[in-house]
């Protein structure tokens, strides 16, 4: 179903209905154009050679031309009205493209020197290339149906003699059927082995219909196009719709198996962060706990000055949990002189951080002061017994 999906977005838009007129009833020429000459100035020069070309006017004649890109001439071709039926006028309602046959071949590659033969029960057409894009001459020898393999010959021979030098023969066994496209903006044509490809715009000045109902129809056409390109817009979008609920399928299946593996260790992880709790707070008991009375003795006067222990006392000493490693002591000195050596041998002791004075006084010759000593992480360690 993917495949069949993916090949018709690539298929682009089916063959156009075209109607491939006898060009038993055309007569053509080719007619100089100007570089830059517009559309309209184009159809106006067009249509004023083939009334002085032609005994009927304008308004008597179905015509059309061929012009692709970057060409400097055109080739015109027409035919009296009354040639066609009414019948025939009744076949061309609802047709995306009215032409002669050999304008359904303009569009092959075609090299200098080249006439392609186009065979049909009424008869054969010539389209020879002499230089350029645009055809020099298009020729008709008309022919029984019932005619003999020798008559056709001879009339194939004919023609190629009267085109001139011909270096190259191209012979389409069957008039041109139109075939798919690689998108709407090209018409393709297939006769036999010979393919045509023709730019829309190229195509639509091939039309031989009257020209209001031609504005008309490539009115209903561009609706066409638009329904069209919003079919396809709506298909790629359920498309990728589909393409995405399928995804999120997938992703519930994986989210379901992801949920399952952790609910299935759950219980292995509770035990593993239990087991890291347990050694976390052995390791904070050993190594991390409140330990004052280490502090104390570091700090001590008859350790940090053991020259002079006496001039330093101490009243109080505070600890607290929330900072194992630091220690507040209230301390005393007759000679204020020694709180900054005191200060300096302490911060000399091993493992010391900082050492801080706060709120010293004095009162009665007596010198009272705050001592903050701080330890660097894991310097202190229990005293052994």
């Amino acid at each position: 179903m993917c495949a069949s999906l993916v090949n018709f977005l690539r298929a682009g838009p089916p063959p156009p209905r075209v109607a491939v007129l006898s060009d038993a009833v055309f007569f053509s020429r080719t007619i100089a154009i100007a570089a830059g000459t517009s559309t309209a100035e184009v159809v106006n020069q067009v249509g004023l050679a083939l009334e002085a070309l032609s005994p009927f006017p304008l308004a008597q004649l179905y015509y059309g031309y061929y012009l692709p890109p970057g060409a400097d001439q055109a080739l015109a071709f027409a035919a009296y009205r009354r040639r066609f039926t009414a019948e025939q006028l009744e076949e061309w309602k609802g047709a995306e493209h009215v032409l002669p046959a050999f304008a359904a071949v303009l569009g092959c590659d075609a090299q200098p020197a080249t006439t392609v033969l186009l065979s049909a029960p009424d008869g054969l057409t010539a389209v020879h290339w002499a230089r350029g894009p645009v055809p020099t001459m298009v020729l008709h020898r008309p022919m029984k149906p019932d005619a003999t393999e020798e008559e056709r010959a001879e009339a194939r021979a004919s023609l190629i003699k009267s085109t001139g030098e011909a270096r190259s023969i191209v012979d389409a066994p069957s008039p041109p059927i139109p075939g798919a496209g690689r998108s709407d903006r090209e018409v393709v044509f297939e006769a036999g082995a010979l393919r045509s490809r023709l730019p829309a715009e190229v195509a639509a000045a091939l039309d031989v219909r009257d020209k209001a109902d031609l504005e008309a129809l490539a009115r209903s056409r561009r609706l066409g196009v638009l329904l069209w390109r919003t079919a396809i817009g709506a298909v790629a979008a359920c498309a990728l719709c589909a393409a995405g609920e399928l995804a999120l399928i997938g992703t519930g299946v994986w989210e379901a198996a992801r949920n399952a593996k952790v609910a299935a260790q759950k219980g292995t992880v509770a035990r593993i962060m239990e087991e890291k709790d347990l050694a976390s707070r052995i390791d904070e008991l050993s190594t991390k706990r409140l330990l004052p009375l280490e502090m104390v003795s570091i700090v001590a006067p008859e350790i940090a000055m053991p020259k002079n222990p006496s001039a330093i006392q101490f009243l109080r000493a505070t600890a607290s949990s929330s900072a194992v490693n630091t220690i507040q002591i209230d301390a005393q000195t007759t000679n204020a002189g020694e709180i900054a050596a005191y200060k300096t041998a302490i911060e000399q002791a091993p493992g010391c951080d900082r050492v801080e004075i706060k709120d010293q006084r004095t009162q009665n010759s007596v010198v009272s002061f705050t001592l903050i000593v701080t330890f660097k992480p894991g310097a202190m360690t229990p005293a052994t017994s």
